[in-house]
């Protein structure tokens, strides 16, 4: 999707959101959710969300786990950041994580509905249209950096780089 330029200058691009989302993978499933509300409602992600201020991108995908999913995740490891330029929506950084393990039990709250997979069978038709992109390297245990461009839900442009140094 990155056959035309970008309309963005990613030089001089600057999140107005920092956010984050994580990614648990054992045992040949990845544990996603069922977005109930906000942006993404109906949508099939993995947990995370706004990181509040004085907050680090690890506390806040730790905390935000523990909101949507009632599960706290061991040891976490960034794996991607993810810039989005959303058009009507402010933009958006990402820090991706993942993780191979989690204390407690998934369960649903009034934000998700857990939701476990094979990591051959991701539901990417119920997923943001980047999501193919960039998942299957998390999936991999590989480090990446995607930038796209959004027009309301709609993917416009796209740039995936794997294999990046953080």
């Amino acid at each position: 999707m990155h056959s035309i330029p970008s309309a963005v200058d990613w030089t001089a691009w600057q999140p107005v959101i920092r956010a984050t989302l994580m990614f648990i993978v054992r045992d040949g499933q990845v544990l996603l959710i069922e977005k109930k509300r906000g942006l993404g409602a109906g949508k099939i992600n993995g947990p995370g969300g706004k990181i509040d201020p004085g907050e680090t991108p690890l506390q806040a995908v730790i905390r935000e786990t523990e909101e949507e999913l009632r599960i706290t995740p061991h040891h976490p490891r960034k794996l991607g950041e993810l810039w989005f330029s959303m058009g009507e929506i402010p933009d958006i950084l990402c820090h991706v994580y993942r993780s191979g393990d989690f204390s407690g039990i998934p369960t649903e709250t009034e934000e998700a509905v857990p939701v476990w997979c094979p990591v051959q069978s991701v539901p990417y038709q119920r997923m943001w249209d980047d999501d193919v992109q960039w998942l299957p390297l998390l999936l991999e245990d590989r480090t990446f950096h995607g930038k796209f461009v959004f027009q309301d839900e709609a993917l416009k442009w796209s740039h995936v780089e794997a294999d990046v140094r953080w």
